[in-house]
């Protein structure tokens, strides 16, 4: 083909029902509230926007009672920025509460709302009535998740063939206005794979995987292998399915969304999974699970799905989702291997038009299938927790793949987690079916690591464990391997690994000693990092040091920010507040960590340990109710500074669990999530405690630059989990 394959991006714009309540991806979003949001999606080099004029939320208390201000504005904006809009009607919807997918006035309603779109818009030319019909009947009609909330075929039924008459009538509406139309038609594609017992249930889906677009091409027919079940389970008329061949709506471009949870892989073997997996068909029971966690090697390329679509239907193709929630460079992994099928089946002959980078402002929910309003936020290729977005490094990756640059981000050399060993549920069965494993997305050698600086202590060897777990290539030194504080040590050191960045982790703990040891702590927690971001700034290093709560005097109520002026009130704090001001007069890349009170599952010492252990043995332990706090759980913090990094943030950043809690209520907290009875715990005031060096009343911190840390609750569950050996560390990592 001559024409280049094409960035697109796309918002995250589900409105879904559940019972009564809407769950909108928009409504009260910071990314909802401004046009100038596009200047920055236009900015990655993406040439199409898929864009949510939706239904319910343009008309949703009666259908002649519109609400244009919303889409004119930000229409108008994406006209002015010369990205072609692809407007989608209905994402994941039920339509507003005057009709449903099992209101027989459906497909004639949505096609009235269509007509009117199109005669407010004529100038976009680009539309998706309904975005992925089948997964959103399945979701409604089988699984009863969304509303209707059926969990039947004939539910299913009515909700699917609605939807696609809906998509036929909507643009048949909509070319009235303007005959240049294209129905550009999603669907989330996988494949599904079983053991031999259930490969007759692997057929059925693989069959059902292509149903709303072989409707819309008026396809299905007696002969079709899902004829005789639509008709007998899901009693969908005969004269109802004839419908769609005499009124055929091909796609202009079929639009394939693909997610690390589309390929599925069904197994009798029921114990082996979770019981959230567990299901089955009226003849046998099996457990339902994603490919890339049961498989016995990883999930294969998108170059062949892409090209099974192509030669089925001989429609051009684009990929209309490619996302994943994921640690940032598994992120980008996703993107750049999606990208790279693409452009392999492109040159075996598939017209392959473009990729398209999802929710690129994030989302909401997804981990739940958007069934509760938990405020679980995905990071997209910007970073909204802030209110204004920020670019992540997935904004970068998209904008070299729009102008066709080098990508060469030390981090995309390594596996992402949908093909590392830790991926499995189970340990995988030797006989379970398996497909070729993909290669990395690119072929860059691995010779830039990350350089972690303090092997001795609690956060070097978190940092390693982590860097290990994300497949990132590092090197952990002893002082023996670098010492910070001394100039020669810092310079072989860099000079012999070449790192593309160094992580300080080492630093003067101790606080109370720190009082009659002030010389050596400030060798270590300011000359150090001093010495270190002055070098790295040579060498254009990135880098990232650690601070603390403490630098600040605790005589406010409210949490402190980053902007906010230090005052410690120890010679630790003043140690922490130096070296933060050296470090950043020193080196403009650098990145400083404020935290706080951190704790976490690896280090028997901290205070969460410790209190847990001195209840559970009975004996008596004291804290203070008075010293309120942000605790910070240690694997959030090193994955944040990780993404941080890999981002090229700078400058400083508050890291924390984000509340505000005494170490009394620390301890309490801890003890009731692990089943601890707290009768030892013993609260006090902060003088009687008597510590050495002052501590700040109030330390907790804030932030005005944000990041999606996960909360205190979601920490201190994980912990537990992992102190008793009942779970892993890893955050939700995928969309179901």
């Amino acid at each position: 083909m001559s024409e280049p394959l094409e960035a697109w991006g796309g918002i995250e714009c589900t409105v879904n029902r559940v019972g009564s309540d809407y769950f909108s991806q928009l409504d009260g979003r910071a990314y909802a509230s401004t046009p100038d949001d596009l200047d920055r999606l236009a900015s990655t080099g993406i040439r199409a926007l898929r864009f949510p004029v939706l239904w319910e939320r343009v008309a949703p208390l009666a259908p002649d009672q519109r609400k244009w201000d919303w889409s004119d504005s930000r229409l108008a904006r994406v006209r002015a920025l010369e990205m072609r809009p692809i407007v989608g009607l209905l994402h994941h919807g039920s339509g507003p509460r005057y009709t449903s997918l099992v209101d027989p006035a459906f497909a004639t309603q949505l096609a009235r709302y269509a007509c009117a779109v199109a005669q407010r818009y004529p100038w976009v030319e680009d539309y998706t009535p309904v975005n992925e019909p089948l997964t959103t009947a399945r979701f409604s009609g089988l699984y009863g998740l969304w509303y209707p909330h059926g969990r039947d075929e004939v539910t299913f039924g009515k909700a699917m063939f609605n939807q696609c008459q809906g998509i036929v009538l909507a643009m048949r509406a909509i070319r009235e206005i303007n005959p240049r139309a294209r129905l550009v038609q999603t669907e989330d594609l996988g494949t599904t794979f079983a053991t031999d017992r259930l490969q007759y249930q692997a057929d059925f889906h693989n069959h059902l995987r292509w149903l709303s677009w072989d409707l819309l091409c008026g396809r299905v027919g007696p002969q079709h292998p899902l004829h005789g079940w639509l008709v007998d389970v899901c009693h969908v008329p005969a004269d109802a399915i004839g419908w769609f061949r005499h009124n055929p709506c091909p796609p202009d471009l079929i639009g394939i969304n693909h997610y690390a949870t589309s390929d599925r892989f069904l197994d009798e073997e029921l114990a082996r999974y979770p019981v959230a997996h567990h299901g089955g068909n009226g003849i046998d029971r099996y457990a339902d699970v994603e490919a890339a966690r049961a498989m016995g090697e990883p999930i294969g390329k998108i170059a062949p799905l892409i090209d099974e679509t192509w030669k089925r239907y001989r429609i051009p193709v684009a990929i209309t989702e490619a996302h994943i929630d994921a640690a940032r460079e598994d992120q980008m992994r996703w993107l750049l291997g999606v990208w790279r099928g693409a452009e392999q089946a492109r040159a075996a002959g598939a017209d392959v038009r473009a990729v398209t980078a999802w929710g690129m402002l994030g989302s909401y929910d997804w981990n739940c299938l958007l069934t509760q309003k938990h405020g679980y936020y995905e990071v997209g290729a910007f970073d909204v927790s802030a209110g204004t977005p920020r670019p992540t490094a997935v904004a970068t990756l998209i904008r070299q793949l729009a102008d066709g640059t080098a990508i060469d981000h030390p981090v995309l050399s390594g596996s992402g987690w949908w093909k590392r060993p830790q991926r499995f549920l189970r340990d995988p069965h030797p006989s379970r079916v398996t497909i070729r494993a993909e290669a990395s997305p690119t072929s860059a050698a691995r010779s830039a690591p990350i350089l972690i600086v303090g092997a001795n202590g609690t956060l070097g060897r978190a940092f390693a464990r982590l860097c290990q777990e994300r497949d990132l290539d590092h090197r952990l030194l002893p002082r023996a391997g670098m010492d910070i504080a001394d100039s020669d040590s810092v310079s072989r050191a860099l000079d012999l690994h070449r790192p593309w960045t160094v992580v300080n982790a080492a630093g003067y703990v101790r606080v109370d000693d720190a009082e009659a040891d002030a010389e050596r702590c400030f060798r270590e927690n300011t000359l150090g990092p001093s010495v270190l971001a002055k070098l790295c700034a040579r060498h254009a290093i990135p880098m990232v040091t650690f601070s603390s709560d403490l630098v600040f005097d605790g005589t406010q109520d409210v949490p402190y920010l980053e902007s906010d002026p230090v005052s410690p009130i120890s010679v630790y704090g003043r140690s922490k507040a130096r070296s933060e001001a050296a470090v950043l007069e020193t080196h403009s890349g650098a990145l400083v960590i404020r935290t706080s009170a951190f704790f976490g599952p690896w280090d028997e010492y901290n205070f969460v340990s410790l209190a847990l252990r001195a209840l559970r043995a009975g004996s008596r332990f004291t804290a203070a109710e008075d010293m309120v706090i942000s605790p910070t759980y240690v694997p959030d913090l090193v994955d944040a500074c990780l993404d941080l990094l890999i981002d090229g943030e700078t400058g400083i950043w508050h890291l924390t669990n984000g509340e505000a809690v005494s170490w009394a209520e620390l301890a309490r907290r801890a003890a009731h999530v692990a089943g601890v009875d707290i009768a030892g715990l013993k609260a006090c005031d902060r003088q009687r405690l008597a510590l050495p060096a002052a501590r700040p009343r109030y330390s907790v911190l804030g932030s005005e630059r944000m990041f999606a840390m996960p909360s205190l609750d979601s920490a201190l569950l994980r912990f537990s989990a992992a102190s008793t050996g009942t779970s892993g560390q890893g955050r939700q990592r995928d969309r179901c």
